[in-house]
């Protein structure tokens, strides 16, 4: 086997041997048998349904924007190919992380003739206004919880070394181990648009497509469908809390930290964020006094049924896209 090779298998199976080291470290212990009785017995599974909705709309926003993107540059696909195209690269990115932002634009040029270069650039685009959503929401959030973890603090006589000291160094390591593997992911994307670079026109189409944001006719439009995304999101996340007595009285507040810090941990490349993302959620969730299996049972279950939700819609975008003809090369733009 050579070395490209070697470093292909690398990438591909890390991010699944991450996920689950992580995974086998938290649920070591878990008696998996009593998930039974909690998904049949104890779950409200009409709170699960009624967030499904909203996690397709999230992905459904983010394709009607990414259209809205597009068009300044002269590219037109159609609205649906674009939706079925962000399913598919959701679905795509549970067995390589990131890969499904490649993915997308080459659904585009498949089926629509859309310059891959372009569609990228607008990509690249689309990331930097959610990253600076997402990082508004983080300090607003944290900022108006200030007050919240101070009385915490003070009714219970917490102090901030007694927090880190309910880490133990097996979660001191986890915890470097997902920063690490962030800062290795952010090195890859960086390499794989580096070599975008070397090729003068391809380099030309990303930055148009960076720079279509300035272009785009109806920003208002354009603003409201990047909060829609982030709020569906949130619905989608903040309706399971209602699935579960252990969730069901945090409130609004409790629902939004964990939120954010599950936004932030799946940043670490692994499957959907499996691992980082259990991990880091149920920490929060102790915080605000939810047992340590309790806080299990919530992130197994939500994590594993919205990934579910991913792989149904990819698999339904595919069936449809199978099904739908390539636009006509009349009129495409080379």
């Amino acid at each position: 086997m050579n070395k490209k090779r070697i470093i292909t298998v690398l990438k591909v199976t890390t991010p699944f041997i991450l996920g689950g080291a992580i995974l086998w470290w938290m649920f070591r212990n878990f008696d998996f048998r009593s998930m039974e009785h909690v998904l049949f017995e104890e779950m409200n599974w009409w709170w699960m349904l009624l967030s499904f909705p909203f996690g397709i709309l999230a992905q459904a926003f983010r394709g009607w924007r990414w259209k809205q993107t597009l068009e300044p540059i002269g590219e037109n696909p159609r609205t649906s190919t674009t939706i079925y195209s962000i399913f598919i690269s959701y679905a795509t990115s549970l067995i390589v992380p990131r890969v499904g932002e490649f993915t997308r634009c080459g659904v585009l040029k498949r089926w629509e003739g859309t310059s891959f270069p372009k569609a990228l650039g607008t990509v690249v685009t689309e990331r930097a206004v959610d990253s600076s959503l997402i990082l508004l929401l983080t300090v607003i959030t944290f900022l108006s919880q200030i007050p919240v973890f101070l009385t915490f603090f003070s009714h219970t006589g917490t102090r901030f070394d007694e927090i880190f000291g309910m880490f133990s160094t097996t979660g001191y390591i986890v915890t470097l181990i997902c920063g690490i593997a962030v800062l290795i992911s952010l090195y890859s994307v960086r390499k794989k648009l580096s070599f975008y670079d070397k090729v003068k026109a391809t380099l030309h189409g990303i930055i148009e497509g960076v720079m279509s944001l300035r272009k785009v006719k109806n920003i208002p439009l354009f603003l409201f469908y990047s909060v829609a995304i982030w709020a569906s999101y949130f619905l989608h996340y903040y309706l399971t809390f209602f699935c579960f007595s252990g969730t069901a009285n945090l409130g609004i507040t409790c629902a939004m930290v964990t939120f954010i810090v599950g936004s932030i941990a799946v940043l670490v490349p692994t499957p959907n964020g499996a691992g980082p993302w259990h991990f880091a959620v149920k920490t929060m969730l102790i915080l605000y006094g939810v047992a340590d299996d309790e806080a299990l049972y919530f992130v197994l279950i939500v994590h594993t049924v919205q990934t579910l939700l991913v792989v149904a819609i990819g698999i339904y975008a595919w069936l449809a896209l199978s099904v739908t003809h390539p636009t006509p090369p009349q009129g495409r733009e080379k």
